[in-house]
């Protein structure tokens, strides 16, 4: 019998509790009895379960989704609390642990978006007996070397500079005194017609966008978010192999990504590489993207390998 799925996340959000830090997690159940495909669905940074809620709604086609909360994302505690640093290798581990308590008798599929799948590349490389459970690897718009970022030289440079310092407290506790709703509204107007989740808005949904991101500004840990934007700046998954599958979802022209290097990285990495091209107009869907606007991040051929027994 068909499951009815429920338009409103609030649902299917249950309290996390893991490794003294408290968050939240998405689990939606199997939609009917025939697809049980256990997905285990990761939001990149700045983001929360509500944003990704629709991208879970779709993949919930193929069987249950489970979608965690990252440490000082989407509201839960940062790592910061419990004496520890969000950088790759802590997360990877937290990763493990959640892995551990979800999935201790059944095997399960990764889909990881943008810093979700370096986390689980990198927890998949540390934790070999955990790999030997994912049935393969997907990757949304992910990347694996700091060099995949396509960023001219100069801008770089600045941006590893202000987020190593802005990673640290007193610096990140200045910049929090600025991540107030009307300051972040009013840098989202000025930028409206030019930034890449705006720009295509009429009035009213910018409102709705705009209104979106200060939640996600107030949610989110500014701290975690620059220290693990540093990280993501100097990353280096290619010094360790797994023999896992990835299906990499490029899009096409990306604004971030040069698309030829993250494909020679992924290869060095994993054992069997496929990538999928699609063409978008932005690398991410919109900050409230519709479900007609997610599908596409999940193309025919995906779908195909989801649906499979």
């Amino acid at each position: 019998m068909a499951q009815k799925i429920s338009s409103n996340p609030a649902n299917y959000i249950q309290p996390l509790n893991i490794n003294r830090l408290e968050g939240r997690v998405l689990r939606m159940p199997a939609p009917n009895t025939r697809r049980q495909r256990e997905i285990l669905l990761l939001y990149g940074s700045h983001s929360s379960l509500e944003r990704m809620f629709t991208l879970a709604t779709e993949l919930n086609r193929y069987g249950p989704v489970t979608m965690p909360d990252w440490p000082g994302f989407g509201g839960m505690d940062s790592l910061f609390k419990i004496g520890k640093k969000p950088d790759v290798d802590t997360m990877a581990d937290y990763l493990a642990a959640f892995v551990k308590l979800r999935y201790r008798r059944s095997r399960f599929t990764i889909v990881g978006m943008s810093y979700g799948f370096v986390v689980a590349t990198r927890m998949v490389q540390r934790y070999p007996e955990l790999a030997a459970k994912v049935d393969f690897v997907v990757s949304i718009v992910g990347f694996a070397r700091h060099d995949d970022f396509i960023i001219k030289r100069r801008n770089f440079i600045f941006m590893r500079q202000a987020t190593r310092v802005l990673k640290h407290r007193a610096p990140a506790m200045i910049a929090s005194s600025f991540n107030k709703g009307p300051t972040v509204g009013a840098i989202y107007m000025l930028m409206a017609k030019r930034h890449v989740k705006m720009k295509d808005a009429d009035a009213q949904e910018l409102k709705r966008r705009i209104d979106f991101e200060k939640i996600l500004w107030r949610i989110n840990d500014l701290r975690t978010y620059f220290y693990t934007g540093d990280s993501m700046l100097r990353l280096d998954l290619c010094d360790k192999q797994t023999p896992l599958s990835v299906y990499h979802v490029a899009v096409q022209n990306d604004q971030y990504f040069d698309n030829k290097l993250v494909e020679q990285h992924l290869a060095v990495i994993y054992a069997r590489v496929t990538v999928i091209d699609i063409k978008l107009g932005a690398h991410m869907p919109t900050i409230v993207a519709t479900a007609k606007e997610v599908a596409p991040f999940i193309p025919n051929k995906l779908r195909r390998l989801l649906a499979a027994a």
